[in-house]
């Protein structure tokens, strides 16, 4: 068997022998904010990398803002000397970049793995909690869905414009589920899919949302919950850099009208033992049950995860298909956690609460959590809303108040980790603050 940093090895030279024009790649991974930030290597210099050799980046670049700024969090940033930390390559994800205007590549980078991971870097998070349920015997199958919107690429006055339909050059800006739509922006919408392929992702489903210019793509379900997140990373990347070469912006801002639906992150996870048994459907479906109930539990202490920004938590005000309190159902769209119609072998949970610009590393952390804290817990859920529509618990709207709930919950810094939920909740509360910090021209309107 080969050695990990041999594979390596012979995945790039493999590469360079299939690209010979990329003479640059991309490293790069995910922060807290669920930005990508990294260094673009020379692709000779890549491979020294992949033989062993050091590669390093400061520990802080995990910590940016959304607008990439540094807060100052405890001792990091400001009163550590500002370290390097160890990253490693993530095997398989080296692929070329097909929408910049010079040839490239980009390839994952993480410190899980490493000697001293970042305890608060999300994909470690995520490891982390991966590793405890698999050395339990309990091993997710999981399947992201994502919603985006399809803009103009020029703005009017910094708001964003319908996009207009290639074939009437009209705006579209009528909320419908027309199949028609995927046709019109058929163009984009296939070259969305195929260079997510090229980056090793499994798209299946495409469909046109309620939204004008609204879109979702489905993923493949996946037995290692890593990769499942990293495709939803590396989808969000790629469907940017397409849209901008046809003439859009794609966005997975959670609620870019108020009139019309927002984006939701949809994760699918069913949960297997070490032979294959779904053990979500043992014993009449009674470990379903706890862990619908473990992750109602967590839910209103995770909402800083699920909806990490001002703006998401604006799609939970109400609006279709956006839950307004942590509730679970069968076949139910309204409901946060929906038990989609299966055989025993399929069953699984739909966690439709998070917004599409959440990070995929850190929600499906909180996901799992929620369901491993409620087979542990075994206690039953409340009414599903099948049986009472007005089932149902509050959960924090308010960015402070979430993190308030976040930061002090013992079973969520148990399974997530105290450090981890200490530097996140004070990142969030932080961003928060900045946003705050500036006067719009309603407010004058209103007040002046």
């Amino acid at each position: 068997m080969k050695s990990p940093s041999a594979n390596l090895l012979a995945e790039v030279r493999t590469f360079r022998q299939n690209h010979p024009d990329v003479r640059y790649v991309d490293l790069i991974a995910l922060d807290i904010a669920g930005h990508f930030y990294g260094k673009r290597y020379p692709v000779e210099m890549l491979e020294k990398v992949a033989a062993g050799g050091p590669l390093k980046l400061p520990q802080n670049a995990v910590l940016l803002g959304a607008q990439g700024g540094l807060f100052k969090i405890g001792d990091y940033c400001f009163n550590d000397g500002d370290p390097d930390a160890n990253r490693r390559l993530v095997p398989g994800t080296l692929k070329p970049v097909s929408w910049e205007s010079q040839p490239l590549g980009q390839m994952l980078i993480t410190s899980d793995g490493t000697e001293a991971p970042i305890e608060f870097e999300p994909r470690e998070v995520l490891a982390k909690v991966l590793e405890r349920l698999h050395l339990k015997g309990i091993h997710p199958v999981v399947a992201f869905e994502l919603e985006f919107y399809l803009f103009d690429k020029k703005l009017d006055n910094g708001l964003p414009q319908f996009p207009r339909d290639p074939l009437s050059d009209d705006a579209d800006d009528q909320p419908n589920l027309h199949i028609e739509r995927l046709s019109r922006f058929g163009d984009v919408l296939d070259d969305m899919a195929q260079t997510a392929k090229a980056q090793g992702i499994d798209i299946t489903v495409i469909t046109a949302e309620i939204g004008p210019g609204q879109f979702e793509i489905n993923f493949g379900h996946c037995d290692d919950g890593l990769r499942a997140a990293d495709w939803a990373a590396l989808f969000c990347r790629s469907t940017r850099g397409v849209a901008l070469k046809h003439g859009y912006r794609a966005s997975f801002m959670a609620k870019p009208y108020l009139q019309f639906p927002g984006s939701g992150m949809h994760v699918h996870v069913s949960l297997y033992d070490g032979v294959g048994n779904n053990l979500l459907a043992a014993h009449q479906q009674q470990p379903l049950r706890h862990a619908v109930a473990g992750c109602l539990a967590l839910l209103p202490h995770c909402m800083p995860i699920f909806a990490p920004n001002h703006n998401a938590l604006r799609r939970v005000g109400g609006t279709v298909n956006a839950a307004t309190r942590a509730s679970w159902g069968f076949e139910d769209r309204d409901a946060c956690v929906r038990i989609p119609e299966s055989d025993p072998r399929n069953l699984r949970i739909e966690h439709r609460l998070a917004s599409a610009d959440a990070n995929p590393y850190l929600v499906l952390a909180a996901i799992l959590a929620g369901l491993e804290h409620g087979l542990e817990a075994r206690q039953e859920p409340i009414a599903p809303l099948n049986e009472d529509r007005s089932s149902g618990t509050d959960f924090p709207v308010e960015m402070l108040d979430a993190v308030r709930a976040m930061h002090h919950q013992p079973v969520v810094r148990d399974k997530l980790g105290a450090e981890f939920v200490d530097v996140y909740c004070e990142n969030k509360r932080q961003d928060h603050l900045a946003f705050q910090q500036e006067i719009h021209a309603r407010e004058y309107r209103w007040f002046l």
